[in-house]
């Protein structure tokens, strides 16, 4: 029992070191960050917190809804560094995002299942191509489960 609880401890702080969120990039205009938003919640991020009312709907800015939308979609498509691109408007960041009242998910387990499917402000979808991806998604932490495993086996 104490190696189970000692290798999920590790397992804990490696996830918690291994953390990166998807951001949008800050030199760019509201249109383009606009775009990112439409994409990313027309084609799966759950976006229901940055609506009115919502938990990370303040800051009220293009810029921190366009990294929460962005972040979601990275979230849930495994953490693909090939959907955190959204045509240069976004990019990888190991530096938390979250807010005080907003918390950015750093997995897909965290990353909900709720989702707006659509247009959050009204631009329409961009014209950014699906990410035509459709490789099997190798689980980054997947030796460390494998290592879990074998101790628990030992320890039992």
């Amino acid at each position: 029992m104490k190696v189970a609880i000692f290798v999920v401890t590790i397992f804990a702080i490696v996830r918690a070191s291994d953390a990166t969120w998807c951001v949008c990039r800050s030199n760019l205009n509201n249109t383009q960050l606009q775009n990112t938003i439409d994409y990313a919640c027309g084609h799966g991020a759950d976006c229901t917190p940055i609506l009115q009312n919502g938990a990370c709907y303040n800051p009220n800015t293009v810029k921190d809804h366009c990294s929460y939308a962005a972040n979601s979609y990275y979230q849930r498509k495994g953490e693909d560094s090939a959907s955190c691109d959204f045509g240069g408007t976004a990019e990888i960041t190991s530096t938390n995002p979250s807010t005080n009242g907003c918390t950015y998910p750093a997995s897909l387990s965290e990353a909900g299942s709720g989702s707006t499917n659509g247009t959050v402000y009204g631009l329409g979808p961009s014209a950014q191509p699906e990410n035509t991806n459709l490789g099997f998604q190798t689980e980054t932490h997947s030796a460390l489960w494998i290592i879990s495993i074998f101790f628990v086996l030992i320890a039992s």
